[in-house]
């Protein structure tokens, strides 16, 4: 009988490959097909055999912190989902890559910033940033608030080294909103988590 792990490691395979097989605006975009659903089924089989089921407690937080990019969203994500929406306006704005960042702030608290990196003509490569924090409510479980959005010019006019300070935006604490996110599947360079919606979102480590 094939192993919890000899399993795990060729659903991940299977599951990379498929995600390779799609052009980013099926991944990264609100699409669904006959692709992303086999893709779905496999994250599902794939949180069943969580080798981390406590992925929040201390003990697990070496493997949670740190640079993921994100390869696949069910159902977009709230930049590319307001991207669709405006294609007939902004057609010709290009996404280049989401990731997340999860740090340990000196506050003791899981730090989070979301980041995206688009390209837009004659502007060059631009950075947008949701920054906020978690709280741990169980050990899958965290509440997410965004206290600032900020923006950056990172490449202008195809010069790698041209950088403009980001302009940073905080929000009110009266505006903040939160929302629940859950940690479904953790190992060392995968990482799956679900939104309130049941959005799946799959995490490959940035080295």
């Amino acid at each position: 009988m094939m192993s919890d792990e000899t399993r795990r490691d060729s659903l991940k395979e299977e599951l990379l490959q498929q995600i390779q097989g799609l052009h980013r605006s099926q991944a990264l975009f609100p699409a669904q097909s006959e692709s992303t659903q086999a893709i779905d089924a496999l994250v599902q089989q794939l949180e069943e055999l969580n080798p981390n089921p406590e992925p929040l407690r201390a003990a697990a937080l070496p493997l949670l912190l740190g640079n993921w990019q994100l390869i696949y969203a069910s159902q977009g994500t709230v930049v590319t989902r307001r991207l669709a929406d405006s294609q007939n306006m902004l057609p010709d704005i290009e996404l280049k890559q989401v990731w997340q960042k999860l740090v340990m702030s000196s506050a003791g608290t899981l730090a989070v910033d979301n980041e995206a990196e688009l390209e837009i003509p004659f502007l060059g490569h631009w950075r947008l940033t949701a920054s906020g924090t978690w709280q741990v409510k169980d050990p899958q479980l965290a509440q997410v608030c965004f206290s600032a959005f900020s923006l950056q010019a990172i490449r202008l006019f195809g010069q790698k080294d041209w950088q403009l300070p980001a302009l940073t935006v905080p929000i009110l604490e009266n505006l903040r909103r939160e929302a629940a996110w859950t940690t479904s599947y953790l190992d060392f360079d995968l990482r799956v988590g679900r939104g309130a919606s049941a959005n799946i979102f799959v995490f490959c480590r940035q080295s």
